[in-house]
């Protein structure tokens, strides 16, 4: 039986808006991870494709780092798309994402021009901003009381989606050539039938009890929050963004082939996946600060030392590289989610327009520095600038959310 979660005070957990429930429920969270697999699987075909575009477009790095750019920009939507949300069922966003955002992806691979490719990454952009307005709050909404785990369960369908991605473009483009790319968009036009079919009895509705104020009303009360996780972000994104977009690049560059190259970015998401899990049980019982003090430490120092080893060592420092720094985003959506229950989809699409704007400036640098100082450079100043991140995680809030028996 489904349980109410009714107001309560102190420091432990935040108060939740009549008409959510505390069970866990699992095969939702699921279906909408299933989504951002697929989903995220179409958007990770842009890294492993760069070397392609550089070679046969003529790109410089800069020019092909600014590519994510234009998949990336869209986002600022996020907050007026997640205010919305907070009104409306949006649940069609959820269900088309992964189809369109697979049609616009699939297709790049026939795309004649640097401005076609542009264009077709924007669209797509716009696809995945209202997909990741919508879909987090509702994994989150669904998971209860188990938010860190519900958030976790969707990361892990993120990461999952970045793992796949890449080995399944560069054998589509071993045994199809790029022409043959468009026919992968079958898998995200199955994937929204999937989901059309499991949500459909569900509650995606947002709390009819809760009255939605202005922008005016709600934003300020987000300073607290969101000023040291602008600070986090901006410091983080740099080694997050050169090493997740440039990657094959990089190790094309050392005389790597093009399928060893999407493969290491593949290691890396793989490692990504266990992390993100880990992570939302993690900071259920630990607390989310400390959670990731240990994460911002642990992470500079495998870039470092994947930087300075090769073969089988370099691939381990890449899994423990992948596990300690990809899961970061499953600790800090959690932490912004239980922090505003009653603007949850707001908070969340400022909280993910203000990453994606930044992460997609982190990749432009990140090309800028390849091409001024090298890829090996750039990974290492991002791993200093995310050290010099630990400072601000003390401004954060400090509540915990234990898991509790449901």
């Amino acid at each position: 039986m489904k349980a109410i979660v009714t107001a309560r005070k102190g420091p432990v957990s935040p108060p939740a808006p009549e008409g959510e429930v505390q069970g866990f429920q699992a095969s939702r969270v699921i279906t909408i991870a299933v989504g951002h697999t697929v989903h995220d699987m179409y958007a990770s075909f842009l890294a492993p494709l760069l070397p392609t575009f550089i070679t046969n477009l003529a790109l410089s790095k800069t020019e092909a780092g600014l590519l994510m750019v234009f998949l990336q920009w869209p986002s600022v939507l996020q907050p007026v798309i997640g205010h919305l949300a907070d009104k409306v069922n949006l649940r069609l966003l959820v269900i088309l994402g992964p189809a369109v955002t697979g049609i616009l992806m699939s297709l790049l691979g026939v795309a004649p021009a640097y401005g076609i490719v542009a264009l077709m990454l924007t669209l797509a952009g716009l696809s995945s901003a209202a997909f990741h307005s919508v879909a987090p709050p509702l994994a989150g909404r669904l998971a209860g009381r188990r938010l860190g785990r519900g958030i976790g369960i969707w990361m892990v369908g993120g990461e999952l989606g970045y793992t796949i991605g890449p080995v399944l473009l560069v054998s589509a483009i071993q045994f199809l050539g790029l022409k043959g790319l468009p026919w992968l968009m079958i898998i995200g036009v199955l994937t929204a039938l999937f989901i059309a079919s499991r949500l459909s009895a569900a509650q995606t509705a947002p709390a009819s009890n809760v009255r939605v104020g202005s922008w005016r009303q709600i934003l300020p009360g987000m300073k607290p929050l969101l000023l040291p996780l602008i600070g986090i972000t901006l410091l983080r994104s740099p080694m997050v963004a050169a090493i997740t977009t440039f990657l094959p690049v990089f190790l094309r560059d050392r005389g790597a082939s093009l399928w060893v190259a999407g493969a290491s970015l593949s290691i890396l998401q793989a490692a990504g996946v266990a992390g993100a899990l880990a992570a939302g049980s993690v900071s259920d019982s630990l607390g989310r600060r400390q959670t990731l003090a240990l994460l911002f430490t642990t992470a500079p120092l495998c870039m470092f030392a994947f930087l300075s080893t090769r073969g089988l060592a370099q691939v381990g420092m890449l899994l423990l590289l992948g596990f300690t720094s990809l899961c970061v985003p499953t600790v800090l959506t959690a932490l912004v989610q239980e922090s505003f229950p009653e603007h949850r989809a707001l908070a969340n699409g400022v909280y993910g327009s203000m990453n994606f704007i930044i992460y997609a400036l982190a990749v432009a640098l990140a090309g800028v520095l390849g091409d001024w100082i090298g890829l090996r450079w750039a990974f290492v100043l991002g791993a200093v600038a995310t050290l010099a991140a630990l400072p601000l995680i003390l401004f954060l809030p400090g509540r915990k959310s234990p898991a509790t028996s449901e």
